[in-house]
């Protein structure tokens, strides 16, 4: 299996209102790093697994409307705890989307995989991983 990985990073403000969460339960500040792992099981007839450029722009136009925002106040994070592996599932999503109707090229529609992994810190991270064809 081959595999292309690009990296962005953001900062947001979030609270995650559960007792389960301790301290973080109060309004609070994290940067992630932002890494997505393209795979693919054989290179397209160009030698790459995706595009570089595209996902990368991809991944900035999947992050911009999150960047520097109150996720809390946020629509579409209404009733939802914004954990980091809840956002890993939430870019997934979008980047699995990006891919499938083009926005990363010919190559973005027939790959096989996507890893999207948010560090929280050198030490915690989280990560979800799935197909993205039917």
């Amino acid at each position: 299996m081959f595999s292309v990985e690009v990296r962005d990073r953001i900062m947001i403000a979030h609270s995650l209102p559960n007792p389960f969460f301790g301290p973080a339960q109060n309004l609070h500040g994290a940067t992630y790093v932002i890494d997505v792992a393209f795979y693919r099981e054989e290179l397209t007839p160009e030698n790459v697994v995706v595009d570089i450029g595209a996902a990368l722009s991809v991944l900035s136009a999947t992050l911009k409307p999150l960047a520097y925002q109150n996720l809390d106040v946020l629509p579409q994070f209404k009733g939802h705890l914004t954990t980091t592996e809840f956002l890993a599932k939430y870019v997934f999503d979008r980047i699995a989307d990006a891919a499938r109707s083009g926005s990363l090229g010919e190559s973005g529609k027939s790959l096989a995989r996507i890893r999207v992994t948010l560090s929280e810190t050198d030490l915690a991270r989280a990560t979800y991983e799935g197909n993205i064809r039917g």
